[in-house]
């Protein structure tokens, strides 16, 4: 059985109230804050207790959920297994991570003690733990959801997301997390008539869905390879077209380390006080901030070069098709102790460096599961939701 203390670092449920979530359980990564409770962001050096809920916590507290408390999750945000500052552990296997950033999120919802769960996602950090965990999970379009009350990473890739059993009990609370806040500057108000909830199942004849190239001949486990492959065949069965498609300039092997460098250039940017005291993080993050510290401006130029042109491959494979279908993560999940993949995160990162919306749909496989993502346009998300729910159904 799960301990429920392995995943919630802060449990103090606060009721909910009426609204269209009234009934539902919330729980909170802990780079998000939650008047009241404390926010570490899995730092030992950070305990503050925020006296205002961050505008996605509170649009979700307006629309009727009750707050149970904060999860675990990888120190800083930076990591795909939960690990550190503790072990959470993976509920469908005890001693196995539940990925990261976000594991507590992914945990909280696979074990059952939560509907609901607010994450990060800089480069997968909501879709891996899906993935791991068999479960749902939702990064939206860049802009659509405030990430002020957000302990940052690196802005130029952070996403807030959700995570939840169901394709649309998800995109019910990404919906509901949806605000014009100008506190982020990058936050842009939704479109008009913008839905991540599809008021119909999409007509799937006249669909064109793409299989990435690079991902074709990327190595994946078995059992990984065997999803993708009935994930596209279930979409052609449905009347979808799918074909290969071409993404010029994403190599992701290439693009992920891109996209990392940058990421520990910012964090170091904004967490240099951190650098400074040893006592405040682990020695791995502590060394992380410092190699982007110290990257150099050459190197930072080229990274963001390779960045733009991933983002701009990923636009005009989607000139031609109206989602992109491929793996989450390259692997299930794998115990405590074992080497950590350093590709967990080829494959979604994509979507943050292109800023689109990406959903990570949950796959039967022998014994744990395995997880299939489709990305889409900007503001696409009611078609994905609406794509993951045909793909999910029985």
């Amino acid at each position: 059985m799960t301990d429920p203390h392995d995943i919630f670092w802060h449990h103090a449920p606060q009721s909910g109230g009426a609204g269209p979530l009234a009934g539902l359980r919330l729980a909170v990564k802990d780079n998000v804050d939650v008047a009241g409770m404390p926010t570490s962001a899995g730092f030992a050096g950070m305990h503050r207790i925020p006296d205002q809920d961050a505008p996605c916590v509170a649009a979700l507290r307006a629309a009727g959920i009750a707050i149970l408390g904060k999860v675990a999750m990888h120190e800083g945000a930076l990591g795909a297994t939960t690990d550190v500052p503790r072990l959470c552990h993976n509920p469908l296997r005890h001693g196995f991570t539940p990925g990261g950033s976000s594991g507590g999120s992914g945990a909280a919802i696979a074990a059952g003690l939560a509907d609901l769960a607010i994450g990060t996602d800089t480069m997968g950090s909501v879709r891996i733990p899906a993935a791991y965990c068999g479960v749902t999970g939702i990064k939206p379009t860049a802009g659509l959801i405030s990430r002020h009350g957000v302990v940052p990473l690196s802005p130029s890739l952070d996403h807030v997301g959700m995570l939840a059993r169901t394709p649309r009990l998800a995109a019910r609370g990404l919906e509901a997390m949806v605000t014009d806040d100008p506190r982020d500057p990058a936050c842009r108000p939704a479109p008009a008539g913008w839905r991540a909830v599809p008021d119909a199942a999409p007509t799937m004849h006249g669909l064109r869905i793409g299989l990435p190239e690079p991902v074709l001949v990327a190595p994946l486990e078995k059992a990984i390879r065997d999803a993708w492959d009935d994930a596209a065949q279930r979409l052609r069965h449905l009347g979808a077209t799918v074909v290969p498609v071409a993404v010029p300039g994403w190599d992701p092997g290439a693009v992920r380390r891109a996209g990392l460098l940058l990421i520990e250039a910012e964090a170091a940017a904004l967490h240099e006080a951190l650098i400074a005291d040893p006592a405040a993080t682990s020695p791995g993050f502590r060394a992380a901030l410092q190699y982007g510290r110290d990257a150099g401006a050459v190197r930072l130029a080229r990274a963001t070069f390779r960045l733009a042109e991933a983002r701009a491959g990923a636009l005009r494979a989607l000139d031609t098709c109206d989602a992109l279908l491929m793996p989450t993560a390259p692997q299930r999940a794998f115990a405590f102790g074992m080497p950590t993949p350093p590709d967990q995160a080829d494959f979604t990162a994509l979507a943050n460096i292109a800023g689109l919306p990406a959903i990570a749909i949950p796959w039967p496989a022998d014994d744990l599961p395995a997880s299939v993502q489709l990305v889409g346009r900007a503001h696409a998300e009611a078609l994905l939701t609406g794509l993951a729910e045909a793909l999910s159904a029985p």
